[in-house]
């Protein structure tokens, strides 16, 4: 028998943090196994179910066999459909060439970053940050650079930060507007700044827009690529279906850019995941081609959702929550209580501490603000029932009632 000790696995994932949602969550399913009511606050999906005539074409898709491969970047029916519905949202024109379809946002935004990107390259990351942002940075193989922001900028990043911020090495900005985690958005007048910035400077902006059609009190969503003629050459647009047409699980999302950076996601794409599911591909091009009427009321619902927890947190001691202007969070501002003691006697020391305090005693799935970038706040997703977020929020107030 050989004494050769089994070769070490790889260490490229030594400085990924694990998801913190994902510890809770797993939390949370084993309460839930042990009999116990949970009100979960973290999942970012809606809570509506995927319009029918879209699911009908997924089943259609199915019956007439297109269940085959399909070029790795997407049929061109489908880059038609988002050269169409770019051009018709957002005034920007593309041809097919320039749009590169994924299994999803996520993976937009890694492929995007690892064609970007080489080793020692930074990208600029305004915190609160979605929690993938600076760990996908990480992982094909640049520095992520945080910029914090707060309240008093509505959680923005302002113009001398951003300058003050790039460097020789820096390759790109992460922007997400709409935002998660705070529901802020960039106004046009914000976004034409950032751009000057970026075209003086030469950086791309990486334009995260999953939530443009979640919008509040007459707000509208600008894309940085259509704020000046020249930053269509410098952006790089990632959206999808998850998020407007409830298709989290159906994984289709897409990137739109200069075709010298979307050449390359062809060919680094052709080589890993290939392409999204066919019959997704199928029911996505019904989603972009077809009527759009059961968005508003799912906008509507939202917004309900959303003046009923912010009217509860102004009621709450020690709360603070900016309104946010779209997706589906708030992010209310509760440090005031770090350095609080539990009953038990555990004394608060931060946001995760605060978070796990609420799952483990009062059945609240929250995220720390410590996974975004932001120590103090919590998350709070309202893409769940009214039931769940007035009972949830009766016990968020009765468990920071309970610190002392």
């Amino acid at each position: 028998m050989s004494n050769q000790s089994i070769r070490p696995l790889s260490r490229k994932l030594d400085k990924i943090a694990l998801s913190t949602t994902t510890v809770l969550n797993e939390r949370a399913m084993a309460m839930r196994r042990d009999g116990h009511e949970v009100y979960n606050f973290a999942v970012g999906e809606p809570d509506f179910s995927t319009p029918d005539h879209i699911k009908e074409a997924g089943i259609s898709a199915i019956r007439q066999n297109i269940t085959k491969y399909t070029p790795a970047v997407g049929t061109m029916d489908l880059k038609e459909a988002i050269c169409e519905k770019l051009a018709r949202d957002n005034g920007l024109e593309y041809s097919p060439a320039q749009i590169a379809t994924t299994s999803g946002g996520k993976h937009a935004l890694y492929n995007v970053l690892f064609v970007l990107c080489d080793e020692g390259d930074e990208v600029i990351v305004p915190a609160p940050y979605w929690v993938s942002y600076p760990e996908m940075v990480k992982l094909v193989g640049a520095e992520p650079v945080i910029i914090e922001t707060d309240a008093d900028t509505s959680f923005k990043i302002t113009p001398d930060q951003l300058r003050s911020a790039i460097t020789s090495k820096t390759k790109a900005l992460m922007l997400n507007t709409p935002s998660n985690p705070t529901g802020m958005v960039y106004t046009r007048d914000e976004l034409e700044v950032i751009a000057k910035i970026a075209l003086d400077t030469g950086i791309y902006v990486i334009s995260d827009e999953l939530y443009e059609k979640i919008l509040y009190d007459g707000l509208t969503h600008d894309s940085i690529a259509a704020v000046h003629p020249q930053m269509i050459k410098q952006t790089i647009i990632v959206n999808g279906l998850s998020k407007a047409y409830a298709m989290t699980g159906w994984r289709l999302g897409y990137a739109a850019g200069p075709q010298s950076v979307i050449d390359l996601v062809v060919k680094f794409q052709g080589q890993t995941v290939m392409h999204p599911s066919a019959i997704t591909q199928f029911a996505g091009i019904t989603a972009l081609n077809g009527s759009e009427d059961f968005i508003p009321p799912m906008v509507e619902a939202f917004k309900h959702r959303r003046d009923y927890i912010l009217d509860r947190f102004a009621d709450m001691s020690g709360v603070t929550c900016i309104k946010p202007g779209g997706a589906f969070y708030v992010f209310p501002d509760l440090s005031s209580y770090i350095g609080y003691y539990t009953p038990g006697g555990d004394r608060i020391e931060g946001s995760l501490d605060l978070a796990m305090y609420l799952l483990d005693s009062f059945h609240v799935v929250s995220v720390p603000g410590i996974a975004f970038g932001s120590e103090g706040c919590i998350r709070l997703s309202y893409a769940t029932s009214m039931d769940i977020i007035k009972q949830g929020l009766d016990c968020i107030e009765e468990g920071l009632a309970s610190l002392k």
